[in-house]
């Protein structure tokens, strides 16, 4: 039998280009896969025999037209479909006990139509004396500022270029801007400045600056994800995070930064600082969405939670956030540490803020398939009396006694629910696979034989990097994050179990939190196990003091050594809700702000 050379021919310079592509990603040999992907093709279109005549085995019952059997394919040497960052599992997490088909068809009936339809957010009109200088109006809440812009007392190109100029002043100090994006910002302004006057107004975000993470894909400009390797590389599209903001007016300055693959505030230039005491890092991962909000260098921002990455920069920066119900957001276009984790949430200067950003992006996008749309309704006047608010006896003293004088009656609550043995969620799994081919690529560099990876041991990372962080692991490149490769080696009989362990503990936090529409803890206390059960929360400013944030990385303090003195800064408290309470942990926070001005304070810079 003659194979049709003309075919062949036709195709192999196409899969020629793949093959190199899967070599620089994968390490496979270019040589095989291109044979093979031949051998496939013929098989295809002209039988096995063409297949035979290529010099391949064919099982005697295959059907042509068919493809290969994958047992073949992998005898053969053929790859499996490369995969980079951004591909999720056919299992997603669900954090609502009985699964999204019961929360569908809960709301449903008891909202009908209505609990699947965006709130229209609307801001109260601009009273009192407009700010005259650049720097107050820089620190204005964004929804004053949108009240402004509205009303046409402010236009979107003076306030940008406001920010722009602070962001080149200010950034060679704070370290929280990646990519300054001064043409297309000024573009996007004067863009949203014709279209309020000629009467298209898209709503209260419409002409304000915001800044975001630079973990996300922006058209045109880098998006290095805090990395060296990465400092040049663009992706070519924007993520959806980014079009729902552009949809809505906002116009996007600056790319900001993140620790090294979202860990910590340390990234390639360097360490990104907090702006009310530069003698400490902002902490991370949204190190600088948290640095530029609170240094009046954006309206707002927008920042990743894996694990703590929006509530512990809020915190340390003295800011409003939001940490939204598990699903509530998309993530497509982000890069991913934990498909089943990792959610986008709004780090503001005021709670109001918070929720008049997360209103306009929200809900279901068909390419992230966690994503689900659920009511949001922020009340600026809710009863406090009427919702069921438990407090731990660790919560802030001061910030209880102040909701307790606006009417709250707290429900006491003790220890929260756990489960022995579930460690990480399998954590390390997540991140290894996110970060497969890319780890593939620095393991040829070091040398690494990941095929010969020793099994893990409780609590640490395998040989030779043990828990060093990536900076100081034995030949390890700046680059390299160990916690990539703990993951490689975790037997899949293990990983499993340990997601059944997880949805006993989201059933147990479902019982916990049956009576209780939210609860007031410890600051911190709950990030770990709400990272793996998807429940939100939010970060408020409570008080005016000097903080206690430890060394000089907010690591416990070395007492041989003189302790840090640090400038009074605000002090935040945290408010779990219940899932998809979203809106009214953001109400409560709201209600306590009306009260006081803690909010209203900024640093001198």
């Amino acid at each position: 039998m003659n194979l049709d050379t003309d075919f062949l021919e036709a195709t192999e310079p196409q899969l020629a280009e793949l093959a190199g592509q899967i070599e620089e990603s994968t390490g496979v040999d270019r040589r095989h896969f291109l044979f093979y992907s031949l051998v496939a093709a013929a098989a295809s279109t002209f039988g096995a025999a063409g297949a035979r005549a290529m010099g391949a085995p064919v099982p005697v019952d295959w059907t042509p037209g068919a493809e290969l059997p994958f047992s073949l394919l992998q005898q053969q040497g053929v790859p499996p479909l490369p995969l980079g960052n951004g591909e999720a599992p056919a299992l997603q997490f669900q954090p609502y006990p009985g699964g999204t088909g019961a929360l569908m068809e809960k709301l449903a009936r008891e909202r009908g139509r209505a609990a699947f339809d965006r709130a229209v957010f609307s801001v109260a009109p601009f009273t009192g004396t407009i700010p005259a200088s650049d720097e107050d109006i820089a620190f204005l809440p964004a929804h004053r500022q949108s009240a402004l812009i509205k009303a046409r007392k402010l236009t979107s190109t003076r306030l940008t270029g406001i920010y722009l100029e602070r962001l080149r002043r200010l950034n060679p100090t704070l370290l929280c801007a990646v990519t300054i994006m001064e043409e297309t910002a000024r573009t996007e302004a004067k863009k949203a400045d014709a279209e309020i006057a000629a009467g298209k107004y898209r709503g209260p975000l419409h002409g304000l600056p915001y800044g975001i993470k630079d973990l996300f894909s922006t058209k045109g400009v880098p998006t290095t994800w805090g990395a060296a390797d990465f400092q040049d590389r663009i992706i070519d599209e924007d993520a959806e995070i980014v079009v729902r903001l552009r949809d809505a007016g906002a116009v996007l300055v600056a790319k900001l930064s993140t620790g090294l693959f979202a860990q910590n505030d340390q990234w390639f230039r360097g360490r990104t600082n907090n702006p009310w005491n530069l003698n400490i890092g902002s902490s991370g991962s949204s190190a600088g969405p948290s640095a530029a909000t609170a240094a009046g260098c954006v309206s707002f921002g927008i920042g990743t939670e894996t694990q703590g990455s929006i509530v512990s920069p809020a915190i340390r920066c003295g800011l409003n956030a939001l940490r939204p119900t598990f699903g509530r957001s998309s993530r497509y276009g982000g890069m991913v540490l934990a498909w089943s984790q990792d959610r986008v949430g709004p780090i503001c200067r005021t709670i109001e803020d918070c929720a008049m950003v997360f209103n306009a992006y929200h809900g279901v996008d068909e390419k992230d398939p966690s994503t689900v749309m659920a009511p949001f309704r922020f009340e600026r006047n809710i009863n406090l009396a009427s919702l069921r608010i438990g407090v731990d006896p660790a919560a802030p003293k001061e910030f209880v006694d102040k909701l307790k004088s606006l009417g709250m009656k707290p429900k006491e609550v003790g220890a929260r629910p756990t489960v022995p043995g579930i460690g990480g969620g399998g954590l390390n799994v997540e991140y290894a696979a996110a970060f497969d081919a890319y780890v593939q690529r620095k393991a040829k560099e070091i040398g690494l034989d990941l095929d010969s990876l020793p099994a893990p041991t409780p609590g640490r990372q395998p040989a030779p990097f043990g828990n060093a962080p990536a900076s100081t692991s034995p030949m390890a490149p700046a680059d390299w994050n160990p916690r990539f490769v703990g993951g490689r080696t975790v037997k899949a009989f293990e990983f499993l179990q340990n997601q059944r362990r997880r949805m006993v503990l989201v059933q147990k936090w479902g019982e916990f939190m049956k009576n209780l529409d939210m609860f007031i803890g410890a600051p911190t206390a709950d990030v770990a196990p709400n990272a793996q059960t998807g429940h939100p929360c939010v970060v408020v400013p409570y008080k005016f003091d000097v903080p206690q944030f430890g060394g000089p990385g907010g690591r416990a303090r070395d007492t041989t050594v003189a302790a840090p003195v640090y400038k009074p800064q605000p002090i935040c408290a945290v408010i779990v809700g219940a899932l998809f309470n979203d809106d009214q942990i953001l109400s409560v926070a709201h209600r306590f702000q009306q009260a006081t001005d803690v909010h209203l304070k900024h640093p001198a810079l």
